[in-house]
């Protein structure tokens, strides 16, 4: 009977014991959760004390100084033709149109005409700064802290997602224009015209306004992004006060 009554105090001591361990290990753990939650509280203030109109601020004039820098840069003579990423092959969907044309000799034609069409994207790009200006006038204290918060491409996301369908429409009349201005028809016409006469080929003519007009805001809010990423992770490239303090590392 003792025995017993021994191994039950046991057990209800080592149970004691037990959730005594479980309450301190709970209890420590909130407390090292409410401490980190402090410290981030602290460091974001610390970090900048701004505002969150401040922030918008900050976000806006980022994004007026990175599309106005792309604007340029893609609007100079060869922004589109000697960039790297940005250049506008050949249709993609006229391959074959290409590979027939050199091979009759050709060669020269298309690559006069690949010329052209980055000229005429290069020329349409002049137009792009004040769309992108009126949308960041539009942004909103949410829009500001989603972008601050986001990913290293939050601005242009948001950008492209106010201004594609506006920037699209004003593009197709100016890509027009500047298709005219820099004869890429004269380029293009002999070129469908020489693969069409193929025999048995199935003729085709491919929207050129569409296609230039895809890559120039493609090649467009490529160069936007690469504004964006040298303002969050380049303290050079944050070239006032208000844009130190909302990036700040």
């Amino acid at each position: 009977m003792k025995s017993i009554k021994f191994i039950l105090a046991l057990m209800i001591l080592i149970n004691i014991n037990a959730c005594a361990q479980f309450n301190l290990n709970q209890i420590q753990k909130e407390a090292n959760t409410a401490k980190k939650d402090l410290n981030n509280l602290s460091n974001n203030k610390g970090k900048s004390g701004l505002s969150n109109d401040d922030i918008v601020k900050g976000l806006k004039e980022a994004l007026t100084i990175g599309s106005n820098n792309s604007a340029g840069n893609a609007s100079k003579v060869d922004g589109y033709y000697k960039h790297p990423v940005i250049k506008i092959p050949f249709p993609k969907d006229a391959q074959v149109v290409e590979t027939t044309a050199r091979d009759v000799g050709m060669g020269s034609q298309v690559d006069k005409f690949v010329m052209t069409i980055n000229r005429a994207a290069e020329d349409a790009a002049k137009s792009s700064a004040p769309i992108f200006v009126a949308a960041v006038k539009n942004m909103t204290i949410n829009d500001g802290m989603t972008i601050l918060k986001g990913k290293d491409d939050a601005a242009t996301t948001y950008l492209r997602n106010s201004t594609s369908v506006e920037l699209k429409s004003k593009f197709k009349p100016i890509i027009q224009a500047s298709i005219n201005k820099v004869e890429v028809t004269k380029y293009w016409k002999p070129l469908i015209d020489t693969y069409n006469k193929v025999p048995f080929v199935e003729k085709m003519n491919p929207d050129l306004n569409e296609y230039i007009c895809n890559k120039a805001l493609d090649g467009l809010f490529y160069l936007v992004s690469q504004e964006e990423l040298k303002i969050r992770k380049d303290p050079v490239a944050r070239v006032t006060d208000i844009l130190k303090k909302v990036f700040v590392n």
